[in-house]
């Protein structure tokens, strides 16, 4: 669940939603991103749940890009701007996505596991794993409270419109026991300042 009332609904816009994110360094946090945990070769499936108008493309290979969002206005903005780089769907992925998706190599969710509760987490990161190749590799990346972070990430980030913002144990709980194997590191942004919670986590 997130919040969109007030000055948040603005976000719903692609492109104040896009400056919004260059002007908290996005274009080097994609590329932190994408070189640093996606590693993604040319080629690769990339299942990108939660896409936004699917900014990561203009940092990614040559893949066969998959995205989900459920914002017309970011799938529309994907579309008019990648076109024939992805397949963009605006709706929620589910379990019947399984029979049209081939199985990918890589799972992105980008800032969605903070608009989740702990059980829609859970059914979501379940249906990824079935979604993934065995091997096959999810990368999540979402705003983290942490004791003794800046004050001024605390501030923005009790700000955000997720309302399930995660401390890093919390993060280490929804991905440990569905997966082979789970990564979790903890990435402090020194401008703006911003905490990080990423999990790289590993398909049997």
């Amino acid at each position: 669940m997130q919040i969109t009332d007030g000055v948040r609904s603005i976000l719903s816009s692609p492109a104040i939603y896009t400056l919004f994110q260059n002007l908290m360094g996005a274009r080097s946090g994609w590329r932190k991103i994408t070189d640093g945990y996606v590693q993604a070769k040319a080629g690769d499936i990339v299942l990108d749940i939660g896409c936004g108008p699917a900014d990561v493309l203009d940092y990614l290979p040559q893949v066969q890009y998959w995205g989900f969002d459920i914002s017309p206005e970011y799938i529309d903005q994907a579309k008019r701007k990648y076109g024939s780089r992805g397949q963009f769907f605006c709706k929620f992925f589910e379990r019947s996505d399984l029979e049209i998706l081939p199985k990918a190599d890589i799972a992105l969710l980008s800032g969605v596991l903070h608009h989740l509760d702990d059980g829609e987490a859970h059914g979501l990161l379940d249906l990824i794993g079935l979604a993934l190749k065995p091997g096959g590799r999810l990368v999540t990346v979402d705003p983290c409270l942490v004791p003794g972070q800046n004050p001024v990430a605390r501030l923005l980030i009790e700000r955000d419109r997720g309302r399930n913002v995660r401390d890093e144990a919390g993060y280490r709980d929804l991905v440990q026991g569905r997966f082979s194997s789970s990564r979790v590191q903890i990435v402090h942004k020194a401008w703006i300042p911003y905490t990080h919670c990423f999990t790289v986590n590993r398909n049997a």
